[in-house]
């Protein structure tokens, strides 16, 4: 069996799931407020479904969206990494990163401490040449990270798919060369 995913940045432990973290994870985001513009809180069925989506990316590209975990008590704050963009009508097969955290966690940065780390590996460890990021254009606090993460809009990607309860999927996303020049600026 591979080694068990982790890696931890200042404050978070991003993570493979275990079962034990399910059951906090689905108590703690879904909710009305985390999933407006992921299609709505979910039944028994969808939570399911969601999870062996979660548990397919891993097994057929080693990686997935992973756990959240806060350093200080251990809480479940979400989950944040990169899976293959596979939404219908979307750009499929490139890597894509997302976040999915608890309203308690919101605002505090955590969101985009775990995506920075999840685009360091994507470019870093899975030698990515670009990673995208989704949302609908109502989700202001979305695009707006995607943005602060140095992405950019890629208006030719967009996708029509009604999944989130919107009728157009806004791609974002980053290359290779522009993260690193961006750590470079940064550190330089």
């Amino acid at each position: 069996m591979a080694e068990a995913f982790r890696h931890e940045t200042e404050r978070l432990i991003l993570r493979d799931w275990r079962e034990e973290d399910w059951a906090p994870f689905w108590e703690a985001t879904n909710t009305p407020a985390v999933m407006r513009w992921l299609g709505g809180v979910l039944d028994e069925e969808g939570m399911q479904g969601a999870r062996s989506r979660l548990e397919t990316y891993t097994r057929e590209h080693g990686h997935t969206f992973w756990v959240v975990e806060r350093k200080e008590d251990a809480e479940i704050l979400g989950f944040c990494g990169l899976k293959r963009s596979n939404q219908p009508g979307g750009p499929m097969g490139e890597y894509e990163v997302g976040w999915r955290l608890r309203e308690s966690a919101w605002g505090k940065g955590f969101a985009k401490e775990a995506a920075i780390a999840s685009l360091k590996i994507g470019f870093e460890q899975f030698d990515a040449p670009q990673i995208l990021a989704f949302t609908v254009e109502q989700n202001t606090a979305s695009w707006g990270l995607m943005k602060r993460l140095g992405m950019e809009r890629r208006a030719s990607l967009d996708f029509e798919n009604s999944d989130f309860g919107a009728d157009m999927i806004i791609v974002y996303g980053i290359t290779r060369e522009q993260w690193r020049t961006q750590r470079r600026s940064a550190h330089g």
